[in-house]
């Protein structure tokens, strides 16, 4: 039963049983470069996981609490020349940003309260806001409990609401649509006002467009 290791251990193992001292003096100057940009772009975590009969490895639940993966969370696989095998989270809807962020001004521009839309994780379009506030920023409990929920909400109650992770604003108004394909929450469309109040039009609104993206991530 073969063990998968990070490629920079000492005593990770290659198809012909060669340690990782050897092989690096084998390695060529533009192989070193490339290590070397693994090494900056990777974090060593020191865990190692046995593979099952079934071909299954358990991703240790610190691990999955700190890159926020959730059961049922859809992950990309990669592999390389030099064994390594990636796991990437995949957001589905994240193939429409372009599309995305065209809908979210379109919203803006009609209706011209502040628009937002994400995935599971982080917003990926964003019309008549702070873009450094919110865009590619984390998302909160707050959006993420109203995913799971599956149901739009409208709330019109001046307060202290965080949409974006550690970012709470003073809000007067926001509704949030749930995304979702297939049965399952991929992200959310929002709409939120720092004065007025937001009503049916709204709600509708971010329904429609909730709506409409899960067609097109379903088609």
């Amino acid at each position: 039963m073969q063990v998968y290791r990070t490629f920079h251990m000492k005593d990770t193992k290659f198809k012909h049983g060669e340690d990782f001292n050897k092989r690096k003096q084998k390695s060529t100057p533009a192989k070193n470069h490339q290590m070397k940009v693994r090494q900056r772009r990777m974090k060593a975590t020191g865990i190692v996981r046995r593979i099952d009969d079934l071909g299954r490895v358990v991703i240790p639940k610190e691990i999955r609490r700190t890159l926020r993966i959730r059961e049922g969370d859809p992950l990309e696989i990669f592999v390389d020349r030099d064994g390594e095998v990636i796991l990437k989270k995949y957001s589905p809807i994240s193939e429409l940003s372009d599309f995305a962020k065209e809908y979210a001004e379109a919203l803006y521009d009609s209706l011209g309260n502040p628009v937002l839309i994400c995935d599971r994780d982080t917003f990926i379009a964003t019309a008549g806001g702070s873009k450094k506030d919110y865009l590619n920023k984390n998302i909160s409990d707050l959006l993420e409990k109203t995913m799971e929920d599956r149901t739009s909400v409208l709330v019109n109650t001046q307060g202290e609401y965080a949409l974006a992770d550690g970012n709470e604003e003073s809000l007067s108004a926001y509704t949030i649509g749930p995304i979702i394909a297939n049965g399952d929450p991929i992200g959310a469309v929002i709409i939120y006002a720092k004065e007025d109040s937001l009503g049916d039009v709204e709600q509708k609104a971010v329904e429609t467009a909730a709506g409409f993206l899960a067609r097109q991530m379903e088609s």
